[in-house]
């Protein structure tokens, strides 16, 4: 599927139909954006730009330190946007061309970020009036995302830490869900340091317009506090996670201090029990007076020890 942005007497113009393109001048067009496109329609395009566009698979497969390059004609970008899900996050590469002030984008799922962009391209296009400039604009949006993102992320640490600060109920899933969380922290941070090498590179090209450079020193500078929120976020749930894990270890301690304890304290009975149980003639042993006596030392014995382990401070 396709949509094209264009310019037509002062206003602009969306089209789904690739045959738009025949009449169709380099200034016309503003954006030509691709959701899961078609073979026929990956063919028009590059006719049209006479250019080439990526593939999936070659987007996810390009490094990090390659993901933006330029020719003498044509700006080639690849980068990843991450979709939140119920409980994880995941990726979508989503890559980008520049050619003759057009810009292509390329995805396979509907992205909010493009969508905002999109309406506010539909409300008042002079507002940006090159690929270049919608390519900014992405980014400020995706960027502006990312950082909802994070305060939603710390606000779950916040209660998680509550819960931790009131006793609630800390097992095998709760220390899960940190996990979890923690692997969320650190699929943001990826996608957020992706930006910022991406940001970092268009600020050393000198084919961008003049008038985006100081828009994009402001994103560096908010993505750069976005990774050092992500770096805090992710210290926070190493600290909890240990904090957890410690609490679990002294309730265990504590179970095991009282099975201890109570090993301990009938050890004495067990003692005087085991002897009177042998078959031999031991003294005590004729009658019900004899049973009265031995059960009285059994219960000395309990209470002494007992009245020992707390001398000790054993309990």
């Amino acid at each position: 599927m396709l949509e094209i942005f264009y310019k037509q007497k002062g206003q602009l113009v969306t089209t789904s139909e690739i045959e738009a393109l025949d009449n169709l001048g380099y200034d016309d067009i503003l954006w030509i954006d691709l959701t899961s496109p078609t073979g026929e329609e990956k063919r028009a395009i590059e006719e049209y730009l006479n250019t080439t566009l990526q593939s999936r698979a070659q987007a996810e497969e390009i490094e990090s330190s390659s993901r933006y390059s330029e020719s003498e004609t044509t700006i080639f970008a690849n980068t990843n946007f991450l979709i939140p899900g119920p409980e994880e996050y995941t990726m979508e590469a989503v890559s980008f061309i520049i050619c003759e002030g057009i810009i292509v984008s390329i995805k396979h799922v509907a992205l909010r970020s493009f969508t905002d962009v999109q309406r506010r391209l539909v409300a008042n296009y002079r507002s940006m009036q090159t690929g270049y400039h919608i390519l900014i604009g992405i980014l400020e949006n995706r960027i502006d995302l990312d950082a909802d993102m994070i305060e939603l992320m710390s606000k779950e640490i916040a209660s998680f830490s509550k819960r931790v600060g009131h006793g609630g109920q800390m097992g095998e899933e709760f220390i899960l869900d940190i996990n979890q969380l923690q692997e969320n922290t650190m699929l943001v941070r990826e996608n957020i340091v992706d930006k910022q090498r991406m940001i970092s590179s268009i600020l050393k090209s000198d084919k961008f317009p003049r008038d985006v450079y100081n828009k994009l020193n402001v994103l560096i500078k908010d993505v750069n506090s976005l990774i050092n929120h992500t770096n805090f976020s992710f210290e926070r749930l190493e600290y909890l996670q240990n904090t957890v894990l410690g609490l679990i270890n002294l309730e265990q301690n504590r179970i095991m201090k009282i099975f201890t304890f109570v090993s301990l304290l009938f050890m004495p009975p067990t003692v005087i029990a085991s002897i009177y149980g042998m078959n031999v003639d031991l003294p005590m042993m004729g009658g019900l007076i004899d049973f009265a006596i031995i059960m009285t030392i059994m219960l000395v014995s309990v209470v002494t020890a007992s009245i020992l382990f707390r001398r000790k401070k054993m309990m």
